[in-house]
């Protein structure tokens, strides 16, 4: 069977490069655009409350601009987040665990322990005709309890795979591949994300081949430094492929 994995890129790190010289260079807008030109099915945003990377008016102006489905991820536990994606109407919402002022998301939610907040806030989004998925560590119970949320998706979160994919591949990818066919089972959708790149991703989604998505971020626009932006979106792209 053939599958289409979507390639959706986080932009959060050229909105960083901009913010930490004032101004706007590089154009977060004009970058959203390109990425999408180039082929990227998709772009994805992590607002924090404190605008340190993606700004809220950036938010508006790309979900205006872009004709490829707009992922937003972030804190549903800040009220200001979940105004925000209902006031744009993304194509998905990526509800993720954050601590405030946290560098970058470390974990997944715990499904069960949180199942009755997941229940009431994926069902607001739900509501607003918005895809919800959330971020789960590769743990069949989370799964499970992500099942019972609700929920339209999942994300695996993939940090995990990243590190021990250097020493053992196959021990790194085999929790994942439980996780992925629980999730199928379970006919929930399957998106991962954190810390993929070109050297780990083709690995992964020859293991889970019915992957609907991967969002990367910081490898793809580090790789653009030394291979450029439209190229790197093709590298990424070609992981993804059934051969």
């Amino acid at each position: 069977m053939h599958y289409n994995t979507k390639l959706s890129v986080n932009i959060n790190k050229i909105a960083t490069l901009r913010n930490s010289r004032g101004g706007n260079n590089p154009d977060v807008l004009k970058a959203a655009l390109d990425i999408e030109r180039f082929g990227a099915d998709g772009i994805t945003v992590h607002p924090r409350p404190d605008e340190r990377h993606i700004r809220y008016s950036d938010v508006r102006a790309i979900k205006k601009a872009i004709v490829t489905e707009f992922n937003i991820e972030g804190n549903c536990r800040e009220q200001k987040f979940v105004d925000l994606v209902l006031e744009t109407k993304p194509g998905q919402v990526t509800l993720v665990p954050d601590e405030l002022g946290q560098i970058t998301s470390d974990h997944g939610w715990d499904t069960i322990k949180h199942k009755d907040y997941l229940t009431g806030i994926i069902r607001v989004f739900k509501e607003a005709g918005i895809r919800v998925s959330i971020f789960v560590d590769p743990v069949i119970e989370m799964v499970e309890g992500a099942a019972a949320t609700g929920t339209d998706r999942i994300e695996l979160y993939t940090e995990g795979y990243a590190k021990q994919f250097l020493t053992d591949k196959q021990k790194a990818v085999a929790p994942y591949v439980a996780a992925a066919q629980k999730a199928r089972e379970l006919k929930l959708g399957l998106n991962a994300g954190h810390d993929l790149d070109l050297q780990n991703l083709r690995w992964f989604r020859q293991h889970i081949p019915w992957l609907d998505e991967v969002s990367i971020g910081h490898a793809l626009i580090s790789d653009a430094l030394y291979l450029g932006l439209e190229n790197t979106v093709q590298l990424y792209k070609r992981q993804l492929k059934d051969k």
